[in-house]
């Protein structure tokens, strides 16, 4: 939840702190949830209060952004692999739809059913589904613009 709340302030500290602040509400508040949606529910409360908290927000540069030294017992050539990687599908999410953006997140990075996704962003089912589609299709090509042949679905 961290991370998808990340998505919104671009700042993880701050998102931890937002996470804590979604289940003392929750502990504090002990809204009638309905069964197996807790993790829907969640999710949209976090969503909510991430928008909420951006709204407000200042933009401070921080020295704890900027990445530190590599791990010595890792290779040096996977660490930028992997962080060129992680990079370009970092810049290719960015150019996507934000709405296509955050439905691959929850089904995908969040291991949420279509429904839950549905919930969270107060779409439909369907909605979610076309979105997904529509998503993978975007990111596929943007993922081939910059010379990732190998993209699955």
């Amino acid at each position: 939840m961290t991370l998808y709340i990340d998505g919104y302030l671009h700042d993880i500290h701050e998102a931890e702190e937002l996470m804590l602040d979604v289940f003392a509400y929750l502990f504090t508040k002990k809204p009638r949830i309905r069964d197996g949606g807790f993790k829907a529910y969640v999710y949209k409360a976090a969503r909510h209060m991430a928008l909420r908290r951006k709204s407000k927000q200042k933009f401070l540069l921080s020295l704890d952004e900027l990445t530190g030294e590599p791990d010595g017992r890792l290779l040096v050539e996977e660490i930028i692999r992997t962080e060129e990687r992680n990079r370009v599908l970092h810049l290719c999410m960015e150019e996507m739809n934000p709405d296509y953006r955050e439905a691959l997140y929850l089904t995908y990075f969040e291991d949420m059913s279509y429904a839950q996704a549905a919930e969270v962003t107060g779409k439909t089912v369907k909605q979610i589904t076309n979105m997904v589609y529509r998503g993978k299709e975007s990111l596929r090509r943007l993922l081939e613009r910059e010379g990732i042949t190998n993209a699955e679905s």
